[in-house]
Order: structure tokens, then sequence, then C-alpha cells
């Protein structure tokens, strides 16, 4: 599956005094079996633009196409596209509303007409991809942590077996173990279903470690493309966006400073130890 942004801008409040142009125009593709990150300082148009991706927003100028067909054409049915594409919003408790985790969870496969043995084993596959144990079916959601609520939230998601998962912030307020175990159901998912999955983030280690590519919103435009080796090896121009770069390239960076001649262009913690490995073992051998 391919869905496809083309020439989309966005304005909010046009012709009044509170207008903002929030994205301009600006061309996106998202493929099945990726992880494509979004990344951008606050306002640079993140949220607005994967809004648009299942039709929530609709683009001021250009087209929103899904495997070619243009999702806000008469009669396109955006009831399935929002179970083909699942927004997963940055605050969880925006979705969360049914009286217990399980009927919430399985409230989407319902409105896709399944039946209710179908739609409960789904929603008990979904809870379980997120750390979340039969344990949680009968509780309220207004009673979980924050953590615990974007598992329910993406949860009720990934119950409708969308093609393409679309999360805004997907691991905001877990825990170290619940990161990694989160992340880890993402790389599943692309690479068992082959599931498209966009994710905005402010954290660069999350960004390094899972996605294929990246681009860089600031002021409504994209500014940067590439893999995340690409995009982080331009750490000057990323800092006047607002942003940083991976914590271990940092710290690659901080040694490079101070005389060690380690390569800079490392991504994850295992990536690093092995360039500090190779480093210190080339000095004993001299």
């Amino acid at each position: 599956m391919i869905l496809r942004l083309e020439n989309v801008s966005y304005t909010y409040e046009p012709g009044t005094p509170m207008e903002t142009e929030a994205l301009r125009p600006m061309d996106l593709t998202v493929r099945s079996g990726e992880v494509l990150a979004l990344i951008g300082a606050t306002g640079s148009g993140k949220s607005t633009l994967i809004q648009m991706m299942n039709g929530l927003n609709r683009p001021m100028t250009g087209k929103v196409f899904l495997d070619d067909q243009d999702v806000f054409a008469d009669g396109f049915d955006r009831r399935m596209l929002r179970s083909r594409v699942g927004l997963v919003f940055q605050y969880p408790e925006y979705q969360l509303f049914e009286s217990d985790i399980i009927k919430d969870v399985s409230f989407g496969p319902k409105n896709q007409g399944l039946d209710e043995e179908t739609c409960l084993a789904r929603a008990r596959a979904a809870m379980a991809s997120v750390g979340l144990g039969p344990e949680y079916e009968s509780r309220s959601p207004f009673d979980l942590s924050g953590g615990e609520k974007r598992r329910a939230a993406i949860a009720g998601v990934l119950a409708m077996e969308p093609a393409i998962l679309v999360v805004d912030e997907p691991v905001a307020g877990l825990d170290p173990e619940g990161r990694t175990e989160l992340l880890d159901e993402f790389r599943r998912l692309k690479e068992e279903k082959g599931m498209g999955i966009v994710i905005v983030s402010h954290s660069m280690d999350d960004v390094a470690a899972l996605a294929d590519r990246i681009i860089v919103l600031g002021r409504g435009e994209a500014v940067m493309e590439g893999t995340p080796r690409e995009v982080f090896s331009r750490g000057e121009e990323l800092k006047s966006l607002g942003l940083s770069l991976p914590a271990v390239t940092r710290l690659l960076l901080r040694l490079k400073e101070k005389g060690v001649p380690v390569s800079t262009d490392a991504l994850t913690v295992a990536e690093a130890k092995t360039e500090i490995l190779r480093v210190l073992s080339a000095s004993r051998d001299q």
C-alpha cells in the first residue's frame, strides 16, 4: 500500500488576523514495509501533516492518494481510509472513551463490521502486542497511567489491522522497558506484516534506532530528507532548526573534540561501542 501526498498545504484561520500558514506546498510518500520519521521543532507542521494522512485535515491545495485513489474525491469511503491508515494522537486520552479497555480496543473492529468473536480476538492480540495482559481487559481506561493509556490507544488502532500506522510521540510516558518493548513491536509489525509506520518524535535516539527514512520539517516545509545516517550527519543544520542529535552521536563528537580519533557516524549504542573498542584496540597496537 502507498499513501501519497502531492503539493499539499494548509492554513489555519485563513482570511482572519489569526491566519497561520502551517504547511507550505510539499510532497510526501509513505510505503508499506518502511518506517518514516517526521521530526521538527514545535510548530513545524508535523501534526497538521499526519492528520492529512487519514483524512482528518483536508489540504488547502494538493491531493492525498491511497493506492492512487483521491481520498477526498466524492464517494471515497473515508471510514475505510481510517481503518487502513491508523492514527494514534499525541494525547491518548483523546481516543479512549469506553467503560473498559477490552471494549475500547474492540471498538474499531466492530466499526469494520466484524463479528464479536473476531473483534475480541483482534483486541486481545493487539493488547498483548503492546504489553497489556488479560488483567487489563476489565479496567477503565481512565484509571490507567499515561504510559498505559498510550499502549491502549495504540492497541485500539492495531486491532483494526491497518496497512499504515501513524503515531505521534509513540513512547511518551513509557518507562525504559516499555519503550524498548514498543519499539521492538513496531519493528516486528514492519518486518513480519509489512506495515508502513510513520512516527513523529522528539526523541532522536528512537528515530535513529527505528527509522528507515527521515523527513525534517521546518516552518511548514520539508527542509531535509534521507536515511538516519545521512540526516544526523548534518548536525549544525539540525541545531539551527532547534533539533539535536542522538545521544551516542553527541558522545562521539565530544570524544573527537578531545582528540580521540573516532568516527562520528554511529547511531546506536552497539555501533558506538564497536567504534570505541576499535579505537582502543588500535591505540594498544601502536
